[in-house]
This record gives C-alpha cells, structure tokens and sequence, in this order.
C-alpha cells in the first residue's frame, strides 16, 4: 500500500450549505407576522408551498425553525438566531443589488459609438432618433472614420458598438449584417463616360485615375478587391478621407468616383451626377455592427442594434462574404 497522503477533499460550496434567498425572506416575514399564511402571501406564494419551503430549509440546516399551532407560527429559539443571521443576509444582498443598479444606470447613462463614414453620414441619423424616442436620458457620441478606425476603437474599449462598410468582420471584432448597400461609378453630367451607351469594362475603370476613399476605408476594400483580377486600381487621382469630399469633387467635375448609392440618391435625381454601369461587377457590398468578440452588446448598445434590423443574423467569422 502506498504511503502517499491523499489529497483534501475540497470544501463544499456555502452555496450548497446556505438557503437560498428566497427561503430566507420567508422566514423573515414569518417572523414579522406570526403567521405562515400571511408570510406566504407577502412573498407571492400559496400557504403549501410556504410551508414546504420551510421544512426544507429546517432539512438542509438541521434544525427545526419555526413551531406550527392553530393559533399561529412561532420561531423556536433556533429559527430565532437564524433570523437574525438571515436579516444581514438579505440586507447584504439588497446593499449588492443597489451596487449593480447604480452601475447599469451608469452604463445605460451612455453609448459610445463608431461608424464607418457612409453609414455614420446616411444611416445612423435615423437608427440614433428612433433610439433617442425610447432612451432620452443617454448621452450618445459618434466617432466616424473608415472602417479599420472603428475597429480600433473597438479593440481599444473606446466604443460600445461600431458600423463597418468592409468585405468581412474585422480581426477580434463579431458581428451581423444591418444593412445591404451598393457601389456606383459616377461622374459629372460633363465627363465622357457619362454619354456613353456602353457598360464600362472593368479593365477600364481599373486603369483609370478615379477620385477615391483612402485605404482601410470599405469603400477602397471592396473596390481593391473587385479590381483585383484587372490589374487593381491604378494611381488615385484624389484620395480623401470622407464620402462628402469624394462626392463634391465628383460633382465638381475632377473625375469620375466611386460612392455608395445611399451617398447619391439626390445627385443622381438632379443629374449633379450620372451614374456609369460596369460591366459583370455588381460591386455590392454588406454594411454591418461589430463589437469585441464574445462580448454581445448590452444596455443602450443592445437597444440600438436591435433598431438597426428586426432579425439580425450573427456571422460566422469564417463564412464568405
């Protein structure tokens, strides 16, 4: 036989020896009115079941508790010291309650939250209303860049939700689809391309310098990757850092450009600019809100998204776009 001590058994949960906090609010007000039918209704429960509770609260502690008669219940002395006992309990636990409530309060005080440019200049106005009708009391701030921006302020806990324009879900990010969007070549009613009948090749538009989002923007991600079999994209005519400049300097007649059909619903209704079909490249693209992976949002984050689509489907990161 080995000699070899054996370890400890490991001390058992005080979950397992304490009752729980129900039980021990039953007895407090049996105490307070002598009486397991009218503690039984204080607590929302039928008399049965009170008495059950009780019973087996004396099973798991080992002591009798309360003493039954026609005239009434009374705590024996031992059900007296675990009343006693019971009452800092349940004070402990309205005190930890009161903590968490202060604390939602403060989360649900705010919502950061950062947006990818199209969406945060076409799409959030409306999503962040309809949020204000239901929450009035929450601060909310908007930070709009391109979309590895967001994700890094994601990453870096500085937002609580964020809108990307991409291909796929940013590395350490979750997410689902909120909206569909397209892309348009366009150009001013003065430039070529804009009398012409026939759809543009992609070869064209490739080799041509074009007014365009600066890179890690989902605007330039899409249209890299839709180029990428005809050479990619050649040298930009302009890179700017917002889907407003791109579009003012297109309707200003620079060059054709690259925009998202949300961005130019009134250009192209005023012929301010005229939009250039390409051949076999739809260049359509999926608009999304992300967030840390494996923390789904809560409070107003929560609120928000659920504004943006009734039924969101969560992406698998490894799915295809």
């Amino acid at each position: 036989m080995s000699n070899v001590p054996r370890p400890p058994e490991p001390p058992a949960l005080v979950s397992h020896r304490v009752p729980d906090l129900g039980a021990l609010e039953l007895l407090l007000a049996v105490a307070r009115h002598g009486s397991l039918g009218r503690a039984a209704r204080e607590v929302g429960i039928t008399q049965p079941a009170a008495s059950s509770r009780i019973r087996s609260m004396e099973r798991q502690l080992g002591v009798a508790l309360v003493d039954r008669s026609p005239r009434g219940s009374r705590l024996t002395d031992a059900g007296a010291l675990v009343t006693d006992w019971a009452r800092r309990v349940v004070e402990a636990a309205e005190a930890f309650d009161a903590g968490v409530q202060a604390l939602r309060g403060r989360r649900d005080s705010r919502l950061r939250v950062a947006a990818s440019m199209t969406i945060a200049e076409y799409l959030l106005p409306g999503w962040l209303i309809a949020l204000r009708a239901g929450l009035p009391d929450t601060a909310v701030s908007l930070q709009a860049g391109n979309s590895a921006a967001v994700a890094g302020q994601l990453l870096a806990g500085d937002a609580d939700l964020g809108f990307v324009e991409g291909l796929a879900i940013p590395d350490g990010l979750d997410g689902v689809v909120v909206a569909r969007d397209r892309l348009a070549v366009v150009t001013a009613p003065s430039h070529p391309w804009a009398c012409r009948r026939a759809a543009l090749d992609p070869a064209e538009l490739a080799a041509t310098p074009l007014i365009l989002r600066e890179r890690g923007s989902g605007t330039r991600q899409v249209l890299d990757a839709a180029l990428s079999a005809y050479g990619g994209l050649a040298r930009p005519l302009l890179e700017l850092a917002s889907t407003t400049a791109v579009k003012a300097a297109a309707v200003s007649g620079a060059g054709p450009a690259v925009l998202s059909e949300l961005a130019i619903t009134e250009e192209l209704a005023s012929r301010r600019l005229v939009a250039v079909p390409v051949a076999g490249m739809p260049l359509a693209r999926d608009l999304r809100a992300v967030w840390p992976a494996g923390h789904r949002p809560t409070g107003p984050a929560r609120d928000l998204l659920s504004l943006t689509r009734a039924e969101p489907r969560t992406e698998d990161r490894n799915d295809t776009p």
